[in-house]
């Protein structure tokens, strides 16, 4: 009887000390994730434990993950000095598309000297960020990129276990939502050098894992189709004389994009069904047609240019799979497709279920000469939507 007593005794102690207990860390809950699903890719991890990718990367800050300086100009001087890696993989993403490709960045004369620093004081606002968002190269090339520096908020170098036991080594951006930005990850063994010196460079001094996070800011409703001059917008897509004009109206006219395609001219837009994504696709890569490729996030949009060969689903994705570049694209998340004609070019865009823009494509041209007959066709011959 008073064993029992003492068993019932030492239980209750253990309860009571149980329900004191320290709830389990982000780590804890992570690691435990991990073992229950050793296959989840820490973007959907983040989502399953209620944080974002960010926090939960630098959960490992010292063990493999190092904070690099993200105030300011940083994120700009990072991909300046990334320019020395050599050949990488650069990886770009947003909810329902990633964008993979292998190759050496382009460089070129490095902006942001005192001479061009005099000269953007004659520059408009515009001209002046778009200075501000130029990193001495990516434009063209292997490595195709488009910067919005002002959405980049924390940074990180990241050196983990590969498949084939060699360590990875990656810089990680991330916007201040704490949802990655861009990647790259470093694919040649010279290149360890120079990422061990970026890494001394830009490390900041005090290694915290506290990251200020903000949340998701619902988005923007469109401005109601009543309050549009449409007739004055449909004057302004025909004077387009080039498709970069375009973004100008869409902010002239206070239009999203889809809303701006679905109020286009007549004539000049027609809908497609989600499933021309993988017409368009299969088709490009069957008949050997060059592709240009457009897909990014509020921080970054990577381009690829060139012909595709290998196609197919898998993963609840449809994607492209060729040897220096990947496109992976969650279909049945698509709500719309449309062939679009400004200023002499044609595009093919899809949009998710949010009315974000997932992927844009356009034909491969040569700068002053008319787009390919043969991306027209493709385009053209896409399954209307009813």
């Amino acid at each position: 009887m008073k064993l029992s007593k003492l068993v019932l005794s030492l239980l209750g102690s253990l309860l009571i000390a149980n329900a004191y207990a320290a709830p389990a860390t982000l780590a804890e809950r992570w690691s435990t994730l991990r073992t229950e699903q050793p296959k989840l890719q820490i973007r959907d991890a983040a989502h399953a434990l209620g944080v974002s990718e960010a926090q939960l990367l630098a959960t490992n800050i010292g063990n493999g993950v190092t904070r690099l300086q993200a105030d300011g100009n940083q994120p700009r001087e990072i991909m300046r000095a990334a320019l020395d890696l050599g050949l990488v993989q650069a990886i770009t993403r947003n909810e329902n598309g990633v964008i993979e490709t292998t190759g050496v960045a382009s460089k070129f004369k490095q902006a942001g000297d005192k001479s061009e620093q005099a000269d953007a004081k004659q520059q408009d606002p515009e001209q002046e960020a778009r200075q501000r968002n130029i990193a001495g190269g990516y434009l063209g090339g292997q490595i195709d990129l488009r910067f919005h520096f002002d959405n980049w908020k924390y940074a990180f170098a990241v050196v983990q276990p590969g498949r084939d036991g060699k360590p990875t080594r990656s810089l990680q951006f991330f916007d201040a939502n704490g949802t990655a930005v861009h990647k790259i990850y470093l694919r040649n063994e010279p290149g360890v050098a120079v990422y061990d010196k970026l890494v001394a460079t830009f490390r900041m001094p005090q290694q915290s894992a506290e990251l200020n996070v903000l949340a998701v800011a619902p988005k923007a409703a469109e401005k109601p189709d009543s309050e549009i001059d449409v007739k004055e917008f449909q004057l302004a897509w025909k004077d387009m004389t080039d498709v970069h004009q375009f973004a100008q109206i869409m902010r002239e006219f206070h239009l999203s994009r889809e809303q701006a395609l679905r109020l286009a001219p007549a004539g000049v837009v027609e809908r497609v069904t989600p499933a021309a994504l993988r017409t368009l696709l299969e088709n490009a890569a069957k008949n050997k047609v060059a592709i240009m490729v457009f897909l990014g996030n509020e921080g970054l949009t990577q381009i690829y240019s060139g012909k595709i060969e290998k196609t197919m689903a898998a993963g609840g994705f449809f994607n492209v799979l060729d040897p220096d570049f990947n496109l992976h694209i969650r279909d049945t998340a698509l709500r719309s497709g449309w062939v679009v004609k400004r200023g002499g070019v044609t595009s093919v865009e899809f949009f998710d279920n949010e009315g974000t823009q997932v992927v844009s494509f356009f034909g491969v041209r040569e700068r002053g000469k008319p787009q390919p007959q043969s991306w027209v066709d493709l385009a053209d011959s896409l399954p209307k939507a009813k």
